[in-house]
Protein backbone atom coordinates (compact mmCIF):
# COMPACT_ATOMS: atom_id res chain seq x y z
CA UNK A 1 0.00 0.00 0.00
CA UNK A 2 1.76 3.27 -1.07
CA UNK A 3 0.97 5.79 1.60
CA UNK A 4 2.57 9.43 0.81
CA UNK A 5 4.55 10.89 3.21
CA UNK A 6 3.34 13.67 3.58
CA UNK A 7 -0.16 12.96 4.36
CA UNK A 8 1.14 10.64 7.28
CA UNK A 9 3.03 14.23 8.70
CA UNK A 10 -0.56 16.22 8.16
CA UNK A 11 -2.13 13.31 10.39
CA UNK A 12 0.55 13.66 13.02
CA UNK A 13 0.88 17.57 13.47
CA UNK A 14 -2.95 17.62 13.94
CA UNK A 15 -2.91 14.45 16.45
CA UNK A 16 -0.41 16.82 18.11
CA UNK A 17 -2.01 20.05 18.07
CA UNK A 18 -5.61 18.87 19.12
CA UNK A 19 -7.02 20.79 16.16
CA UNK A 20 -6.18 21.64 12.50
CA UNK A 21 -6.32 25.49 12.90
CA UNK A 22 -3.45 25.08 15.74
CA UNK A 23 -1.40 22.29 13.28
CA UNK A 24 -1.80 24.78 10.35
CA UNK A 25 0.00 27.52 12.63
CA UNK A 26 2.48 25.40 14.25
CA UNK A 27 3.41 23.81 10.67
CA UNK A 28 3.00 27.31 8.34
CA UNK A 29 0.28 25.65 6.31
CA UNK A 30 -3.24 25.52 6.18
CA UNK A 31 -6.02 24.15 7.66
CA UNK A 32 -7.92 22.96 4.69
CA UNK A 33 -4.27 21.39 3.08
CA UNK A 34 -4.69 19.33 6.24
CA UNK A 35 -8.25 18.26 6.51
CA UNK A 36 -7.40 17.31 2.86
CA UNK A 37 -4.14 15.00 4.02
CA UNK A 38 -5.86 13.50 6.75
CA UNK A 39 -8.93 12.52 4.50
CA UNK A 40 -6.89 11.15 2.12
CA UNK A 41 -4.93 8.83 4.48
CA UNK A 42 -8.39 7.76 6.27
CA UNK A 43 -9.51 6.89 2.65
CA UNK A 44 -6.51 4.52 1.74
CA UNK A 45 -6.18 3.31 5.15
CA UNK A 46 -9.90 2.30 5.24
CA UNK A 47 -10.02 3.30 8.92
CA UNK A 48 -10.94 6.70 10.52
CA UNK A 49 -8.38 7.88 12.81
CA UNK A 50 -9.58 11.45 14.21
CA UNK A 51 -12.33 12.04 15.68
CA UNK A 52 -13.62 15.53 15.08
CA UNK A 53 -16.04 17.95 16.77
CA UNK A 54 -16.90 21.91 16.61
CA UNK A 55 -14.39 21.86 20.11
CA UNK A 56 -11.64 19.62 19.70
CA UNK A 57 -10.11 16.91 17.23
CA UNK A 58 -9.04 13.27 19.02
CA UNK A 59 -7.67 10.67 17.48
CA UNK A 60 -9.72 7.31 17.68
CA UNK A 61 -8.08 3.95 18.94
CA UNK A 62 -6.44 3.20 15.43
CA UNK A 63 -5.43 6.59 15.54
CA UNK A 64 -3.54 6.50 18.62
CA UNK A 65 -1.74 3.44 17.83
CA UNK A 66 -0.94 4.94 14.62
CA UNK A 67 0.47 8.03 15.82
CA UNK A 68 2.62 5.91 18.52
CA UNK A 69 4.32 4.12 15.99
CA UNK A 70 5.21 6.82 13.34
CA UNK A 71 6.26 9.69 16.25
CA UNK A 72 9.47 8.10 16.65
CA UNK A 73 9.91 7.08 12.46
CA UNK A 74 8.78 10.84 11.32
CA UNK A 75 11.20 12.34 13.87
CA UNK A 76 13.96 10.06 12.61
CA UNK A 77 12.88 11.15 8.92
CA UNK A 78 13.43 14.98 9.71
CA UNK A 79 16.27 14.39 11.31
CA UNK A 80 18.06 12.21 8.73
CA UNK A 81 16.32 14.79 5.97
CA UNK A 82 18.19 17.80 8.44
CA UNK A 83 21.32 16.03 7.83
CA UNK A 84 21.48 18.02 4.23
CA UNK A 85 20.94 21.05 5.19
CA UNK A 86 23.96 21.18 7.37
CA UNK A 87 25.74 21.37 4.51
CA UNK A 88 24.00 24.54 3.19
CA UNK A 89 26.64 27.96 4.27
CA UNK A 90 23.57 29.01 6.34
CA UNK A 91 20.90 27.04 8.10
CA UNK A 92 17.44 27.69 7.30
CA UNK A 93 14.09 26.94 8.90
CA UNK A 94 12.31 27.62 11.72
CA UNK A 95 13.10 27.38 15.65
CA UNK A 96 10.41 27.51 17.81
CA UNK A 97 10.88 28.44 21.61
CA UNK A 98 8.69 27.85 24.38
CA UNK A 99 10.07 30.25 27.45
CA UNK A 100 9.13 32.20 30.71
CA UNK A 101 8.00 35.58 30.51
CA UNK A 102 11.27 36.44 32.48
CA UNK A 103 13.69 34.75 29.91
CA UNK A 104 11.63 36.67 27.17
CA UNK A 105 12.34 39.83 28.92
CA UNK A 106 16.08 39.01 30.66
CA UNK A 107 17.97 36.39 28.48
CA UNK A 108 16.96 36.51 25.04
CA UNK A 109 16.99 40.05 23.95
CA UNK A 110 20.89 40.20 24.83
CA UNK A 111 20.92 37.07 22.11
CA UNK A 112 18.15 37.43 19.73
CA UNK A 113 19.29 40.11 17.81
CA UNK A 114 22.69 38.49 17.16
CA UNK A 115 21.47 35.56 16.40
CA UNK A 116 19.43 36.51 13.42
CA UNK A 117 21.91 38.50 12.14
CA UNK A 118 24.37 36.09 12.39
CA UNK A 119 21.57 33.49 10.72
CA UNK A 120 19.39 35.39 8.40
CA UNK A 121 17.91 32.23 7.01
CA UNK A 122 16.20 31.24 10.00
CA UNK A 123 12.80 32.57 11.59
CA UNK A 124 12.55 32.28 15.33
CA UNK A 125 8.86 31.73 17.07
CA UNK A 126 8.88 32.93 20.67
CA UNK A 127 6.06 31.61 22.87
CA UNK A 128 6.32 33.22 26.67
CA UNK A 129 4.23 31.73 28.74
CA UNK A 130 4.46 30.21 32.52
CA UNK A 131 3.23 27.29 32.70
CA UNK A 132 5.03 23.91 32.05
CA UNK A 133 4.98 22.23 29.21
CA UNK A 134 5.75 19.50 26.93
CA UNK A 135 8.29 21.50 24.33
CA UNK A 136 7.30 18.70 21.64
CA UNK A 137 3.78 18.41 22.27
CA UNK A 138 3.43 21.95 22.19
CA UNK A 139 5.42 22.27 18.44
CA UNK A 140 8.48 23.75 19.75
CA UNK A 141 12.00 22.48 19.44
CA UNK A 142 13.51 24.07 22.92
CA UNK A 143 12.38 25.39 25.93
CA UNK A 144 13.99 27.86 28.70
CA UNK A 145 13.41 26.94 32.16
CA UNK A 146 15.18 26.91 35.61
CA UNK A 147 16.79 23.84 36.79
CA UNK A 148 14.59 22.49 39.43
CA UNK A 149 11.74 22.75 36.51
CA UNK A 150 13.61 20.61 33.87
CA UNK A 151 12.74 17.10 32.80
CA UNK A 152 15.19 14.21 33.69
CA UNK A 153 15.64 12.69 30.04
CA UNK A 154 16.31 16.76 28.54
CA UNK A 155 19.58 18.30 27.23
CA UNK A 156 19.83 21.09 29.13
CA UNK A 157 22.69 24.29 27.68
CA UNK A 158 23.54 27.35 30.38
CA UNK A 159 21.94 30.75 28.89
CA UNK A 160 21.80 34.16 29.92
CA UNK A 161 23.52 34.81 33.57
CA UNK A 162 24.37 31.72 35.64
CA UNK A 163 23.28 34.15 38.80
CA UNK A 164 20.30 35.69 39.41
CA UNK A 165 18.78 37.56 42.29
CA UNK A 166 15.32 38.11 43.20
CA UNK A 167 14.98 41.99 44.69
CA UNK A 168 12.33 43.37 46.94
CA UNK A 169 11.97 47.36 46.34
CA UNK A 170 9.36 50.22 46.97
CA UNK A 171 8.83 53.77 45.77
CA UNK A 172 10.46 56.41 47.97
CA UNK A 173 7.34 57.61 48.86
CA UNK A 174 6.04 54.42 50.10
CA UNK A 175 9.22 53.81 52.32
CA UNK A 176 8.67 57.42 53.74
CA UNK A 177 4.89 56.90 54.62
CA UNK A 178 5.44 53.57 55.89
CA UNK A 179 9.08 52.85 57.07
CA UNK A 180 11.59 50.94 56.12
CA UNK A 181 11.28 47.09 57.05
CA UNK A 182 14.46 45.75 58.62
CA UNK A 183 13.65 41.93 58.59
CA UNK A 184 11.69 39.76 56.42
CA UNK A 185 9.23 39.19 58.99
CA UNK A 186 8.40 43.29 58.86
CA UNK A 187 6.91 42.57 55.53
CA UNK A 188 4.04 40.95 57.47
CA UNK A 189 2.97 44.15 58.52
CA UNK A 190 3.89 46.01 54.99
CA UNK A 191 1.44 46.19 51.90
CA UNK A 192 3.07 43.40 49.23
CA UNK A 193 2.28 43.37 45.82
CA UNK A 194 2.25 39.10 45.13
CA UNK A 195 2.12 36.92 42.45
CA UNK A 196 0.89 33.80 41.45
CA UNK A 197 1.42 31.30 38.73
CA UNK A 198 -1.18 30.22 36.32
CA UNK A 199 -1.09 26.76 38.41
CA UNK A 200 -2.74 28.81 41.40
CA UNK A 201 0.13 28.74 43.12
CA UNK A 202 1.71 31.48 45.50
CA UNK A 203 5.30 32.84 44.64
CA UNK A 204 7.24 32.67 47.77
CA UNK A 205 9.30 35.27 48.95
CA UNK A 206 12.46 33.86 50.28
CA UNK A 207 15.33 35.60 51.39
CA UNK A 208 18.47 34.17 52.62
CA UNK A 209 21.47 35.90 54.37
CA UNK A 210 24.82 34.09 56.13
CA UNK A 211 23.29 30.85 55.79
CA UNK A 212 19.78 32.16 57.91
CA UNK A 213 16.50 31.14 54.66
CA UNK A 214 13.30 32.64 55.83
CA UNK A 215 9.72 32.57 53.79
CA UNK A 216 7.24 34.95 54.64
CA UNK A 217 3.93 35.38 53.36
CA UNK A 218 2.83 38.67 53.14
CA UNK A 219 -0.83 40.31 52.12
CA UNK A 220 -1.27 43.61 49.81
CA UNK A 221 -3.60 45.05 47.92
CA UNK A 222 -2.91 43.64 44.69
CA UNK A 223 -2.31 40.02 43.18
CA UNK A 224 -1.06 39.40 39.98
CA UNK A 225 -0.49 36.50 37.53
CA UNK A 226 2.75 35.53 36.88
CA UNK A 227 2.86 37.11 33.09
CA UNK A 228 1.94 39.86 31.54
CA UNK A 229 0.43 41.36 34.19
CA UNK A 230 3.73 41.19 36.09
CA UNK A 231 4.28 44.94 34.86
CA UNK A 232 1.16 46.32 36.44
CA UNK A 233 2.31 45.61 40.35
CA UNK A 234 5.81 46.94 38.92
CA UNK A 235 3.93 49.96 38.01
CA UNK A 236 1.84 49.95 41.25
CA UNK A 237 4.78 49.88 43.51
CA UNK A 238 6.10 52.86 41.45
CA UNK A 239 3.16 54.64 42.21
CA UNK A 240 3.37 54.02 46.05
CA UNK A 241 1.18 51.05 46.32
CA UNK A 242 3.44 48.64 47.96
CA UNK A 243 6.37 46.09 47.94
CA UNK A 244 6.93 44.59 45.16
CA UNK A 245 9.75 41.01 44.92
CA UNK A 246 11.05 39.96 41.61
CA UNK A 247 14.09 39.51 39.54
CA UNK A 248 16.84 42.33 40.24
CA UNK A 249 17.05 42.67 36.72
CA UNK A 250 13.62 43.52 36.26
CA UNK A 251 13.61 45.98 38.86
CA UNK A 252 17.63 47.73 37.76
CA UNK A 253 15.97 49.88 35.52
CA UNK A 254 13.39 51.36 38.21
CA UNK A 255 16.18 51.63 40.92
CA UNK A 256 18.75 53.19 38.68
CA UNK A 257 16.14 55.99 37.95
CA UNK A 258 15.37 56.63 41.34
CA UNK A 259 11.81 55.51 41.05
CA UNK A 260 12.07 52.10 43.48
CA UNK A 261 14.15 51.62 46.26
CA UNK A 262 15.88 48.60 47.39
CA UNK A 263 14.50 46.83 50.47
CA UNK A 264 15.98 44.06 52.90
CA UNK A 265 19.12 44.20 50.14
CA UNK A 266 21.15 42.26 52.48
CA UNK A 267 18.64 39.34 51.93
CA UNK A 268 17.77 39.32 48.84
CA UNK A 269 18.38 35.62 47.72
CA UNK A 270 20.75 34.06 44.99
CA UNK A 271 19.92 31.38 42.57
CA UNK A 272 21.53 29.54 39.73
CA UNK A 273 20.75 31.43 36.28
CA UNK A 274 18.59 29.44 33.18
CA UNK A 275 18.85 27.16 31.05
CA UNK A 276 17.57 26.23 27.04
CA UNK A 277 16.44 22.11 26.58
CA UNK A 278 15.75 19.99 24.40
CA UNK A 279 15.04 16.62 23.58
CA UNK A 280 18.06 14.38 23.21
CA UNK A 281 18.04 13.27 19.95
CA UNK A 282 21.14 11.84 18.02
CA UNK A 283 20.50 14.59 14.96
CA UNK A 284 19.32 17.77 15.97
CA UNK A 285 17.26 19.96 13.69
CA UNK A 286 19.73 22.66 11.86
CA UNK A 287 18.55 25.62 13.03
CA UNK A 288 18.42 24.36 16.93
CA UNK A 289 21.74 22.93 16.31
CA UNK A 290 22.50 26.48 15.46
CA UNK A 291 21.06 28.20 18.44
CA UNK A 292 23.02 25.85 20.55
CA UNK A 293 26.25 26.43 18.98
CA UNK A 294 25.79 30.35 19.73
CA UNK A 295 24.08 30.12 23.23
CA UNK A 296 27.48 28.14 24.11
CA UNK A 297 29.90 30.37 22.53
CA UNK A 298 28.22 33.13 23.91
CA UNK A 299 29.32 31.85 27.38
CA UNK A 300 32.64 31.21 26.75
CA UNK A 301 33.00 34.81 25.21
Amino acid sequence: MKIDLGDLSAFVAVARAGGFRDAARLSDSSASGLSDAVRRLEARLGVRLLNRTTRSVVPTEAGQSLLARLDPVLSEVESALDVVNGFRDTPAGTLRLNVPMSAARLVLPSIVPRFLAAYPEIRLEVTAEESFVDVLAAGCDAGIRYEERLEQDMVAVPIGPRVQRLAAAASPDYLARRGRPEHPRDLLSHDCLRGRFPSGAMIDWQFEREGEVLTVDPSGPLLVQIGGAVDLAVDAAVAGTGIVYLFEDWLKPYLARGELAPVLEEWWPRFSGPYLYYAGRRLLPAPLRAFVDFVKSEAVR
